[in-house]
């Protein structure tokens, strides 16, 4: 897979990533700064590393199926995994500057 493919593939995974929300925060998961890591292979299968912010989140049990559910219902991804880690431990300061405007901490 060429350059130019992988990068398009990983905007419109991004672009799904940030339609999903974590319940208590009013920020994508994105701009949350839980996803980690975007891993694509030659065969057009996602990987995605993240985290939740914090090890009892209320949803850790169904955020991450729900980020493999919509990034492979992607036309261009052939399947998604998600791999949690705790490793960095998510904090505030991984945020994009738009999530900490967003939640006043700017």
């Amino acid at each position: 897979m060429d350059i130019a493919k992988r990068k398009d593939i990983e905007e419109k995974v991004i672009k799904a990533l940030k339609t999903i929300y974590d319940p208590e925060i009013p920020v994508d998961i994105y701009e949350l700064g839980l996803i980690y890591n975007i891993g694509i292979e030659e065969d057009a299968e996602v990987t995605i590393m993240m985290t939740l912010t914090s090890p009892s989140c209320p949803v850790a049990e169904t955020l991450p199926p729900e980020v493999a559910e919509k990034v492979g219902e992607l036309p261009e991804v052939n399947g998604c995994k998600v791999e949690i880690t705790w490793d960095p431990p998510w904090d505030k300061s991984m945020m994009s500057e738009e999530a900490q405007l967003e939640l006043g901490f700017l």
